[in-house]
């Protein structure tokens, strides 16, 4: 069991034909069942050809009705990265992975508008960030494989190389991984930290989860609120950003401190005062969460 992603899962990649998309489509094709996983690819300008084996079609909707696609992965470059997300949105995929850095912050308004408003099922993870794996099934992203194993301990973060720590320390400590799911940092993204933690709450192959979050929004302290009143596992936590000063963005797009919101201390205390266990030094976050065991 895991969430999101599984080895029937079927993956078309946005942007295959680009050095990004080709780089890190073969990657994830060489882990574990990828290649029965990554079906397909989607260019307009070069369908009909192949990447790897992998047909390329015009369209996502192509691709669905070709190869059964369920899920997408978006390389495409930022100015056209919304539209890309809309085209697997329409096809009515079970989920989109937008892994570009830098996409318009109106366009994902407008995106995430449109999908409320027409009330698509469609589940968004991203966009920048690393993606989603199910270790030992399928990874859809750029995240190091060889660090994750198969075990019952899920992870959700807003950072792609802190998701990369918090793994590597809990492999080295002997806890495996349900999924680790990276949700991005920009200001205007799909999943959040909440979302998450309802489908570890319902998987029983995860036994306890790490969050770890970012200075700016209150998306945090939304998921400790709920966290409070409905899980029933464990959970260990870890804010980046404890030394950043107020008004400079830190990284991520949405990591920034504004009007005196979104303090890494403020959102340690709530995390805290919702039964969260948290750590302010991101070497102790697998020793934390085996003590929560």
């Amino acid at each position: 069991m895991s969430i999101l992603v599984n080895k029937n899962t079927r993956v078309v990649t946005q942007g295959i034909t680009g050095k990004t998309g080709q780089f890190h489509t073969r990657a994830c094709r060489e882990y574990a069942s990828g290649k029965e996983c990554f079906v397909a690819g989607v260019n307009p300008k070069k369908a009909g050809e192949d990447f790897d084996g992998v047909p390329i079609f015009a369209s996502v909707r192509e691709a669905k009705e070709k190869t059964g696609v369920n899920a997408s992965v978006v390389y495409v470059p930022p100015a056209g990265a919304a539209a890309a997300i809309w085209e697997a949105v329409e096809a009515d995929l079970d989920l989109v992975i937008c892994i570009t850095e830098g996409i318009p912050v109106r366009d994902m308004v407008e995106l995430r508008d449109r999908m409320r408003k027409e009330s698509r099922r469609t589940l968004l993870l991203g966009p920048n960030c690393p993606g989603v794996i199910t270790p030992e099934e399928i990874k859809i992203g750029i995240m190091p494989g060889h660090i994750h194993r198969k075990g019952r301990i899920g992870v959700v973060s807003r950072s792609g190389t802190l998701t990369y720590e918090a793994v590597g320390q809990l492999t080295d400590l002997g806890l495996g991984q349900s999924t680790a799911v990276g949700i991005g940092g920009d200001p205007v993204n799909g999943l959040k930290h909440v979302d998450v933690l309802k489908l570890f709450n319902d998987d029983p192959d995860t036994d306890a989860v790490v969050m770890i979050g970012e200075i700016g929004g209150a998306d945090e302290e939304t998921a400790a609120e709920w966290a409070k009143r409905h899980m029933r596992k464990p959970i260990v936590g870890f804010i980046a950003g404890v030394t950043a000063p107020p008004g400079k963005r830190m990284g991520h797009a949405g990591a920034i401190i504004s009007g005196g919101k979104g303090t890494a201390q403020e959102k340690l205390a709530v995390m805290e005062a919702c039964g969260i266990r948290t750590t302010k030094n991101p070497s102790e976050i697998g020793k934390l969460l085996k003590s929560v065991l």
